[in-house]
């Protein structure tokens, strides 16, 4: 059977790959101790030992604040970590599946930002990604670098769990409004990525061609994070869950500063998605609906 690396398993994407990869095959899953990204010096010799047969690597830095303070380690997990694995993949031709952001765009204009649109992140933990995606490819191995946005799960740290707490404590919530983009269930991730693995299970070099080595994966449609707050509170409500909150207002960025610059519009286009695997994914909305009911479960 195929043995599969799992990184990230405590992570919102990782967790809700584990139970799906575990049909595919031999799952290893080291733990954060056991595969340290912060010492990229040691991975090769911890992948000898594990000697996998494909890689899926969802782990990284996400605390996009506080890489502002922390850009070394922020770069270290997110750049030096993945170039290490990508040139041990690459050596043994063992296909690698990695996972990126919307945070490699500046954010400006109105369209959604196509794979082939040129990269320009405005923080440190933009520039590490975007630097982790540049090592992958330059390693030359078979690989399929996934980037995706606004991420949220029912468990975890995310937006959808802090709305929900700050719902139940607070009679006013202010949200930014001017953000665009499309929240994206781990769900939606981890299904999109097992169906593009399904696709070319035998032969993972010449699928992830089929991408040219990179492709978006959201959610369909789109919003901001104020009626994305909205659809929560909401959603709650309509399950009979009792909030304190009573009125959501819309606020501007400048409203709501932090260390890192966010993108003003994270909108991710999926034609490469559909078009090399015939994917079409959920809208956002229908993807929240079923995250609400696996919260209140």
């Amino acid at each position: 059977m195929m043995r599969i690396l799992l990184t990230g398993t405590s992570g919102q994407i990782g967790g809700a790959l584990l139970p799906l990869l575990q049909t595919r095959g031999i799952l290893l899953t080291p733990s954060r101790s056991d595969l340290d990204l912060s010492k990229p010096q040691k991975i090769a010799s911890i992948l000898d030992d594990l000697a996998p047969d494909l890689i899926v690597n969802p782990a990284a830095y996400t605390a996009v604040d506080r890489a502002e303070d922390e850009p070394a380690l922020a770069t270290l997990i997110n750049a030096e970590a993945p170039a290490a694995i990508a040139r041990w993949a690459a050596g043994q031709r063992v296909p690698l599946v990695h996972f990126s952001t919307d945070y490699v765009f500046d954010g400006i204009g109105d369209l959604a930002w196509r794979e082939e649109d040129p990269t320009r992140p405005l923080s440190v933990y933009g520039r590490s990604k975007l630097a982790g995606e540049e090592a992958v490819r330059r390693a030359g191995g078979p690989h399929l670098v996934i980037r995706t946005a606004w991420v949220y799960a029912a468990n975890g740290a995310n937006f959808m769990r802090t709305i929900i707490r700050l719902a139940r404590e607070r009679e006013l919530l202010r949200v930014v409004a001017d953000q665009q983009g499309t929240p994206t269930s781990a769900q939606t991730i981890s299904a999109a990525t097992l169906q593009v693995i399904d696709q070319g299970i035998a032969d993972l070099s010449a699928n992830f061609g089929r991408a040219g080595g990179l492709v978006h994966i959201t959610n369909s449609g789109s919003t901001n994070w104020h009626a994305f707050a909205c659809a929560i509170v909401n959603g709650l409500r309509t399950r009979g869950m009792t909030l304190k909150t009573t009125e959501i207002v819309p606020i501007t960025t400048p409203d709501y500063p932090t260390k890192a610059i966010r993108p003003a519009n994270s909108r991710l286009d999926l034609s490469r998605l559909a078009s090399a695997y015939g994917i079409l994914p959920p809208t956002w909305e229908a993807a929240l609906d079923l995250e609400l009911d696996m919260f209140l479960a």
